[in-house]
This record gives C-alpha cells, sequence and structure tokens, in this order.
C-alpha cells in the first residue's frame, strides 16, 4: 500500500489529485465502525516530507483534500474520510515548517465546531502532530480554545492533549491539567439551555475519559483536581468524574477512587 500511496503522492504533486482521492476513498473503511487510520498516518507521514521541499505542491494538494467540509451531506463516508486525511496532514505539515503554524492553527480552531464527527477527531488529531515538536505554541492554542472557545471547541482542546503518549513532559502535562480545569469550569458555568445541545454533550462525552488520562499521568494534581470538581455539586461535572472512575487507568489508584466515590455518593 505504501508503494501505491507514494506513486500516487508524487502524481497529485503534479496537479493530478483525483486518482489520489479515489485511492482515498477506496481504503477510507467507510462507512463502517472505524475508518483506516494507518493510511491517515501514511499519508501525513509522506507529505511532512516533502512540505520542505515542494511546499507550494503541498498547500495545493491539502486545500483539495480540505475542500469536500463544506459541501459533504452526510457522515461516515469516503467523502469524510479524503477530509480527515487533510486535516491531519496540515499539522503534519505544519510541525514540520514553522512558517505554516500560525495559518494551521486558525485552520484547525475553525474545523473544530465542523458539523462532521471525523472533521473534529481529525482536528484533535492534527494538534497531537502538533503538540511534540511547537509545544508552547500548540498549548497557547488550545489554552485558547479552551478559554474562549465554543463547545466543539473546548472539546478539540481537551481531546487533543489528553494523550497518553504526549503526557512524558511537565510543560505537557501541566498544560493538560490547566486546560482540563479551565473547561470543567466553563461546564460548571454553563446554562441550563445549553445542557440539552448536542455539542455540549459531545464535550461531556470527551470529559468523561480525558480527565482520567491526564490524572493517570500526575495523580496528585489529577485527583485533587477531580475532588474539587465532585465538591462542586453540578450534576455534569459529576457525571464527568464519575465516568472517569469507570476507567481502567486508574483502577490502581485505590484510596484515591475510593475516596472520591464517597464524595460523589
Amino acid at each position: 500500500m505504501h508503494d501505491t500511496l507514494s506513486s500516487l503522492v508524487e502524481r497529485a504533486m503534479l496537479g493530478n489529485q483525483r486518482p489520489l482521492e479515489y485511492y482515498l476513498r477506496e481504503q477510507s473503511r467507510l462507512p463502517g465502525p472505524r475508518a483506516n487510520l494507518e493510511l491517515v498516518n501514511d499519508l501525513s507521514d509522506l507529505l511532512a516530507v516533502l512540505v520542505t521541499e515542494q511546499p507550494a505542491n503541498v498547500r495545493a494538494l491539502l486545500n483539495y483534500l480540505i475542500q469536500d467540509d463544506f459541501q459533504m451531506n452526510a457522515s461516515n463516508t469516503p467523502a469524510e474520510f479524503v477530509v480527515l486525511c487533510g486535516i491531519v496532514a496540515s499539522g503534519a505539515c505544519a510541525a514540520a515548517l514553522p512558517a505554516w503554524r500560525g495559518q494551521t492553527f486558525e485552520m484547525l480552531s475553525q474545523r473544530a465546531h465542523s458539523t462532521y464527527w471525523r472533521v473534529r477527531e481529525g482536528v484533535a488529531m492534527a494538534f497531537q502532530r502538533l503538540l511534540p515538536v511547537a509545544a508552547p505554541e500548540t498549548i497557547q492554542c488550545l489554552t485558547t480554545l479552551a478559554q474562549s472557545g465554543d463547545y466543539s471547541q473546548q472539546r478539540a482542546a481537551v481531546a487533543a492533549i489528553a494523550e497518553p503518549p504526549l503526557l512524558h513532559t511537565d510543560e505537557i502535562v501541566l498544560a493538560a491539567l490547566a486546560i482540563q480545569r479551565i473547561v470543567l469550569e466553563r461546564l460548571r458555568q454553563a446554562p441550563a439551555v445549553d445542557r440539552r445541545r448536542e455539542d455540549f454533550r459531545a464535550l461531556r462525552q470527551a470529559l468523561g475519559y480525558t480527565v482520567s488520562v491526564v490524572t493517570a499521568a500526575a495523580p496528585e494534581k489529577g485527583f485533587a483536581l477531580m475532588r474539587e470538581c465532585a465538591a462542586w455539586k453540578d450534576a455534569d461535572v459529576t457525571w464527568v468524574i464519575r465516568e472517569n472512575l469507570k476507567k481502567r487507568r486508574l483502577a490502581k489508584f485505590v484510596e484515591d477512587t475510593e475516596d472520591l466515590a464517597k464524595l460523589l455518593s
């Protein structure tokens, strides 16, 4: 598959993008429960190598791949997969080419509230491509989304930074804790009319696992945050804490989880 992809990317770089698009659609595994993320990552890696030598050609290809986001009429489709590929590859290319980062952050911030959920997932994956090589810039962008973004943008912020392989430096771990706190506080302050909205419920669902991911990386600070949240007695925040306590990654922290369960009872 990699040889086929390489040759199709080479043709696309010369202006013939349709064969690559058709290949991505055919190999997307959509509609279905799991998109072909291996292909997403292979394409992103290839373009990240090419972008420093052929930035204009790569930019043209990325624009071609993501253009359909505004024209699709259904989710979980091969067309959505093509956009997903373009979004993630944009993050990978911006990681390789610093001059692209500002524009890419702006694009990702906008696509975070796409109506298509795989595109929204692609935004989080793109940020994850940027975090290891551009942590300060990416953290600043995610923090802004957490502080002032809509519910979908907040979801992108908490999901992007709650990725176990990334939580190995103090800078990213502390930022992850801070972003979870910001968004949990905003969840608590949400008006009742908003809490029935689909984007609010998607954010709540994401927080139902992201807090435990960050807590597993920083148990003392993470459980302190969860205890503070439990004391708020907000129904949606309480649901978030209960969901995180179910996660296997916290099972070894018996004393902390038992204490939290008592606070929630």
